[in-house]
């Protein structure tokens, strides 16, 4: 006896059955590292601002978001079949990516095309072999005794013509901006996102660390933008960026300043940016979310 079962049904289940492993592997696991509780309140609140950019995300098709805590995961395996991996954790010493059995996973996830991105502190490593991996990660980095890290009011009026940059507004915000990165050689494959020209107050501390230096001096003096932001394409191809802000948890809150951030892990992961940008509102209850005791 025939069947009755529709041919298009018969057609559509043998359809569905073969693109079930397409659209699991269409899946882009992005995984954000999140320091160790850090600074005084509302200051460098890695977790619960890694779980604001972790919420917002997941509200996209495809995206699975995970927050490690306390800067590197106990398991490295969770890194495995990353499409992107970002630090947002303290730097310099305590950067959670320089122990060198460290830099060789990560170097290996990038070798692979694996995106790899850092923010505010995260940006700083060591000279040596943390600060080459850096470059290679993402194209830049902040070097003590070259790079500066002073509060500021930064105003940016204009961006260029790139994905993370889709649908961001004119803004202005108050943050600790680092500026004056360590770059590639002739800055190949580097494209700043923000930037601009810092006032010249940034640099009243006396010479430092992280407060001075002849070379910075004189580039604030004659004019010249500093990049606070940055994208890179490695020449071996994959992507990576740096963003110098996210001292202060509240910026989380403005709107401009969190899709530049989600728009940048989007596009470091592989994944198309939305024309507009990513457009997620985040509420003021949201932003208390995971902060840190201290």
């Amino acid at each position: 006896m025939r069947s009755r079962f529709p041919f298009f049904l018969v057609v559509l289940a043998i359809f569905q059955t073969l693109a079930a492993p397409a659209r699991a592997a269409e899946t882009r696991r992005i995984v954000l590292l999140s320091g160790r509780p850090s600074h005084g309140n509302g200051e460098h609140e890695f977790r619960a601002g890694a779980l604001v950019l972790a919420r917002c995300l997941g509200t996209m098709p495809g995206i699975e978001a995970i927050v490690v805590t306390n800067g590197w995961p106990a398991d490295p395996k969770i890194l495995d079949n990353a499409a992107a991996v970002v630090i947002y954790a303290d730097g310099g010493d305590g950067h959670p990516a320089i122990q060198p059995a460290r830099l060789r996973i990560l170097d290996q996830l990038a070798a692979r095309g694996v995106g790899i991105g850092a923010m505010h502190y995260g940006v700083e490593v060591p000279v040596g072999d943390p600060a080459f991996a850096m470059l290679r990660w993402t194209g830049g980095y902040f070097e003590k005794y070259w790079s500066v890290n002073p509060t500021w009011k930064a105003t940016f009026r204009t961006f260029p013509a790139h994905p993370i940059a889709r649908g961001v507004k004119p803004f202005a915000i108050d943050d600790e901006w680092y500026y004056h990165m360590r770059f590639v050689p002739d800055a190949k494959g580097v494209t700043p996102i923000l930037a601009t020209v810092p006032p010249a107050e940034t640099l009243d501390r006396p010479d430092g660390p992280h407060s001075g230096n002849p070379w910075v001096r004189s580039e604030v003096a004659r004019g010249i933008p500093q990049t606070l932001m940055w994208a890179y394409e490695r020449p071996g191809g994959g992507r990576g960026f740096g963003f110098t802000g996210g001292h202060y948890h509240r910026n989380w809150g403005d709107a401009n300043f969190r899709k530049l951030v989600l728009n940048a892990v989007l596009w470091t992961a592989g994944v198309e940016v939305p024309e507009g940008g990513m457009e997620v509102s985040v509420g003021a209850s949201e932003l208390k979310l995971g902060l840190d005791a201290k």
